[in-house]
C-alpha cells in the first residue's frame, strides 16, 4: 500500500495577537550551561504519592505553566492544589495561568486567584490560539529557573513533581510518562501512532510524548523558542532537546480521570492541524539542519587549511 502526503508550502510566520500577562518579570540575563549526557529510561518507579516533609527540596525556583481553555469547573482547585502542595518544599514559586481565549468564567476565576495570590499570574489570549500557543506564552513569561507545565484539568497529581527533582540538574529534561493512561481506546490508539510516526520522521524516542507533565530548564526555553502552535508543541520540545545536545529522563506519573470540562485533544480539527505542523516544520527544520552540517563541514575544512599553512 502506498502512502501520499499533500504537504503545502512552507507559510509564513503567523502573526498571532500578543498574550497580556498580568505581572510581567524579568528574564534572567546569565543563562546556565546544560548537561549533555545520556538518556536513560527510569525503569524502578515509585508508587509513592507524598511529598511528605516540609525541607527544602533544592535552592533553585520554579514556575508552573497551566494551560487553560474552558476550565471554569476545575481552574480554581487545580491553583489551589499548586500552592498548597509546593508550599510545603519552600520552594521560589510561581503559577502562570495562560487562559487561551476561554468563553466561559476561566479568566475571571484566575484573575481573581492572582489578586488574592501574588504567585499566581494570569497570562490572557484574546482568542483560542492553541495548545502551543498557550505553553508558548506561558514559557516566554516564565521568570524561574525551572519550569514545569502540567495541563488544568485535574489528570496529574502535582505530587508526583517531588520524584522529578533527583534528576534535574544531571539532564535538560525530565519527561513524565503516564502509568496507567485513563483515556479511551481509541485515544491510545492514536497516541501510539502518533508517537510512531514522531519516531520515524523526527527521531524521538519516548515512551509517552503528549504526557503534559514535564519539567525543563527555563533558560533552554527562552534560548530555544517554539514553532509549532497546536498539539505538535511536546514533539517540537523533545525533538530541539535532542537537536541541541541535551538529554532527558523519563518518569512515570499518575494520570487520574478528568476533573471537569470537555477534552479537546482528540478533535478532527486538532488533529489535522498537527500532522501539517508535523510534515511542514520537519522539512524546515531539515533544511536547516543540512545547511548547519555544511557550514560545520566548511568551517572544519578551513581550521585543517590554516593547520596545515602554520606547520609549513
Amino acid at each position: 500500500m502506498r502512502l501520499w502526503v499533500f504537504v503545502s508550502k512552507t507559510p509564513k510566520k503567523q502573526e498571532l495577537p500578543p498574550a497580556v500577562v498580568s505581572a510581567p518579570g524579568n528574564v534572567p540575563d546569565s543563562h546556565r550551561s546544560l548537561p549533555a549526557l545520556v538518556r536513560r529510561e527510569d525503569t524502578n518507579e515509585r508508587e509513592q504519592h507524598d511529598i511528605g516533609g516540609h525541607e527544602r527540596v533544592s535552592n533553585r525556583s520554579l514556575s508552573v505553566v497551566l494551560p487553560a481553555y474552558n476550565e471554569e469547573q476545575v481552574i480554581a482547585s487545580i491553583v489551589s492544589d499548586v500552592l498548597n502542595v509546593l508550599s510545603r518544599l519552600r520552594m521560589d514559586v510561581e503559577v502562570l495561568v495562560v487562559d487561551d481565549g476561554s468563553t466561559d468564567r476561566t479568566r475571571s476565576i484566575v484573575a481573581a486567584l492572582a489578586a488574592n495570590h501574588s504567585q499566581v499570574r494570569l497570562i490572557t489570549h484574546s482568542t483560542n490560539q492553541g495548545y502551543g500557543a498557550a505553553l508558548a506564552s506561558g514559557f516566554a513569561a516564565a521568570t524561574k529557573d525551572l519550569t514545569l507545565f502540567m495541563d488544568a484539568d485535574g489528570q496529574f497529581d502535582i505530587r508526583d513533581l517531588q520524584r522529578f527533582f533527583p534528576y534535574i540538574d544531571e539532564y535538560g529534561a525530565v519527561i513524565g510518562y503516564r502509568i496507567h493512561r485513563r483515556d479511551s481506546w481509541m485515544r491510545k490508539l492514536n497516541a501510539w501512532g502518533w508517537k510512531h510516526l514522531i519516531r520515524l520522521v523526527l527521531g524521538v524516542h519516548v515512551r509517552d510524548i503528549d504526557c503534559a507533565f514535564k519539567l525543563l530548564h527555563t533558560d533552554f526555553l527562552h534560548r530555544y523558542p517554539l514553532e509549532t502552535r497546536g498539539a505538535m508543541i511536546n514533539a517540537e520540545l523533545l525533538y530541539k532537546l535532542k537537536r541541541a545536545g541535551y538529554s532527558y529522563r523519563e518518569v512515570g506519573v499518575h494520570h487520574l480521570p478528568r476533573r471537569g470540562g470537555r477534552a479537546t485533544g482528540a478533535s478532527p480539527r486538532v488533529i489535522a492541524r498537527a500532522f501539517r505542523e508535523l510534515f511542514i516544520y520537519a522539512r524546515e527544520w531539515r533544511r536547516e539542519e543540512r545547511a548547519n552540517s555544511r557550514q560545520k563541514t566548511v568551517t572544519q575544512q578551513h581550521h585543517n587549511s590554516s593547520s596545515i599553512s602554520e606547520r609549513n
